[in-house]
């Protein structure tokens, strides 16, 4: 059963174990819905009489794409609602040294003709690795830690208004993937949404009522709180991180990546053509030799067979012997910009490589 309690959702798995007294953690981010959240689910909290000293905040720190403000605010935030705070992180880096990770790892395996065409080094709203790894992961991985052998509940701050597939976020639901139903440790998990009926304007009513600070991206022109870039960021919310200077060392790094990579951060948007003012003369020049660069990749990689295209099992089979010949020529070209050897370097070896692959696949 679902009902709306004081304007939180909340349904019988939280209710029951929120009866019990099990521990809640604050998911804080810095944005407005993550503190609302908090904030809200505290009052309740208060009115039920559950024990103050189970409720609990966590933060994941994505390195220096995080504005250097969200530290801090985020402690601030803790501090008002009278929590402890953890603070965790991929222990493999921030969010821009996972797309430099990618990268490398991408020209590696193109190399190896373990991949048909270079893969992009950033994240995408298709493929969301930057929330998987550098957030869900490191939360989950502590909260399962920290809890073993108890339950304990996740208040994350998403709406159902922000997009298609928030749209069909339940109000609550297990947490499966740290706390499997049956493990040893007897531990159990479960995420809560509590205001994901809210509007983005009853989100900062409610700000306003409460006297809630709102992050100081908020009050430059920014709609929303997430990475000083984000690959899901509008022009405007990206704009507006570049007012902010303690943001230009990430706006360098990630453009970085794009002269490298000869990829766009977003699809069909340059990262480096929103603030190009903050890149010196060779950042430009180097942006201009990516643009080329991207331009010449997708008009050789169109000649390329659709069907041999990188799919799950890949490859499918064993290209012709004309087909070769079109991917040795793309091949040659590409491990030459990129300054990679090339393993393979006519269509017969291509064509041994790809029945190597497709065995190994079968097998």
């Amino acid at each position: 059963m679902t009902t709306q309690v004081n304007d939180i959702a909340i349904d019988d798995a939280v209710a029951s174990a929120l009866s019990d007294g099990t521990h809640v953690v604050y998911s804080l981010s810095g944005g407005k819905d993550s503190s609302a959240a908090a904030f809200v689910v505290d009052a309740y909290l208060d009115r039920i009489g559950h024990p103050r000293d189970r409720r609990h905040a966590i933060h994941a720190d994505l390195g220096m794409i995080e504005w250097p403000s969200t530290s801090g605010f985020v402690e601030t935030i803790a501090t008002m609602l009278a929590v402890d705070l953890s603070v965790v992180r991929r222990k493999a880096g921030g969010l821009v040294q996972r797309w430099e990770q990618r990268w490398k790892s991408s020209l590696r395996r193109y190399e190896n003709l373990e991949t048909y065409q270079l893969v992009p080094p950033f994240s995408s709203a298709r493929l969301r690795f930057c929330t998987g790894e550098t957030k869900v992961q490191p939360i989950g991985a502590n909260l399962r830690k920290r809890f073993a052998g108890e339950t304990v509940i996740s208040v994350v701050g998403i709406r159902r208004e922000e997009s298609i597939v928030r749209s069909k976020a339940p109000i609550s639901k297990p947490d499966t993937r740290f706390a499997p139903i049956g493990n040893r440790a007897g531990t159990t998990m479960l995420t809560w949404h509590p205001i994901v009926e809210w509007s983005a304007r009853d989100v900062f009513a409610y700000h306003a009522t409460r006297r809630i600070p709102l992050h100081e991206a908020y009050g430059r022109g920014a709609d929303r709180l997430s990475c000083s870039y984000c690959v899901l960021a509008g022009l405007n919310n990206l704009a507006v991180s570049s007012t902010c200077e303690g943001n230009h060392p990430a706006y360098r790094a990630i453009v970085g990546i794009e002269a490298k990579s000869g990829f766009s951060f977003q699809p069909g948007r340059w990262l480096a053509d929103v603030s190009p003012q903050l890149l010196d003369a060779q950042g430009t020049a180097a942006i201009r030799k990516a643009k080329l660069m991207a331009e010449r990749r997708r008009t050789i990689e169109s000649e390329l067979p659709n069907d041999l295209r990188f799919m799950k099992g890949w490859p499918p089979r064993v290209p012709t012997l004309d087909e070769a010949h079109t991917i040795h020529r793309v091949r040659r070209e590409m491990t030459t910009t990129h300054n990679l050897v090339n393993h393979w370097p006519d269509a017969l070896t291509i064509r041994e490589r790809f029945a190597e692959l497709h065995a190994a696949k079968a097998a």
